[in-house]
């Protein structure tokens, strides 16, 4: 098999992103179960604040000499991240996990198809909001029934999202490596934990939410950060772009640590979701929105 640069091995990379999918999709089921423990911002402080720990072990980034500019990329950058992670964390706790997942996507499929210009595209997004009203029971639940709390707060997710992604690349292009994210991580956790300590008291450090705080940050950000990297060294966008449309499928680590099951319409509502990722997100060639995977599992 050959890769899109002539050279051997697609396969590798191709398992490296698809586990690096699941391995997200797994860090937000177990976030799941860590809200009833500590709260919303008590989860995504943990997660961030690990996160920032296993990161900066590694990277050490370079901190001094930033100028003004730098620090305000990076900061909205970490402004973006926080209030995704707090958003759809909320929605977890309202929503099934494949429902916030699928729901999120939007964002960042509706920028990649705003920045193509293409009526296909366009089309392609209708296409999604049609899965979406599938997999949201607007169809068949009554209005007053319907979590609409959930829903929003997980399309305030995806708005989240996709401003992540034009930020990602924007402070890529001023830290090198890792130093943007890990910066980014210790800002929000900075953030987050304070708040953390007084929504969640004493409980932020029960034995039970350090160990759970620890597989969601290795599972939604060390494991599938590092897979990445890995991959797109030898990874096409447009594959790469392919591969990131399978996350809705997040209603499998639903069922399997959440006994989460969803009906025929919402499963075929998140297949519309996936097939239209995969008509927008394949055809990228460049890495700003293909090469940015779902940072609030």
């Amino acid at each position: 098999m050959v890769t899109s640069a002539g050279r051997p091995g697609t396969a590798h990379p191709v398992l490296l992103v698809l586990l690096a999918v699941v391995s997200v999709q797994f860090g937000g089921a177990l976030a799941a179960t860590l809200l009833p423990l500590v709260g919303v911002v008590g989860s995504v402080a943990l997660r961030l604040t690990l996160s920032t720990a296993m990161l900066w072990a590694l990277v050490r980034p370079r901190v001094r000499g930033r100028s003004r500019a730098d620090w305000a990329v990076v900061g909205l950058f970490s402004a973006a991240l926080t209030c995704m992670n707090l958003a759809f964390y909320a929605s977890l706790a309202r929503l099934p996990i494949g429902v916030a997942v699928t729901i999120e996507f939007l964002g960042p499929l509706a920028l990649a198809a705003a920045l193509s210009r293409q009526a296909r595209d366009a089309l392609a997004v209708l296409a999604a909001l049609t899965g979406v009203v599938l997999i949201s029971e607007a169809l068949t639940v009554p209005w007053a029934q319907l979590d609409l709390t959930g829903m929003l707060l997980a399309a305030l997710a995806g708005a989240c999202w996709a401003a992540y992604i034009v930020l990602s690349a924007r402070t890529g292009a001023r830290f090198e490596g890792l130093d943007g994210i890990a910066i980014c991580l210790a800002l929000g956790a900075a953030v987050t934990l304070p708040l953390g300590l007084v929504t969640a008291g004493a409980d932020l450090w029960q034995p039970r939410a350090i160990l759970t705080g620890l597989g969601i940050a290795l599972l939604s950000s060390a494991i599938p950060y590092s897979l990445e990297l890995l991959a797109l060294r030898h990874l096409a966008a447009g594959t790469f772009g392919v591969l990131l449309s399978l996350e809705p499928a997040a209603a499998l680590a639903g069922l399997l640590v959440l006994s989460q099951l969803l009906g025929p319409l919402q499963l075929l509502g998140m297949a519309l979701v996936v097939v239209a990722s995969i008509a927008v997100l394949g055809r990228r060639t460049g890495s700003t929105l293909s090469a940015a995977p779902d940072p609030s599992g």
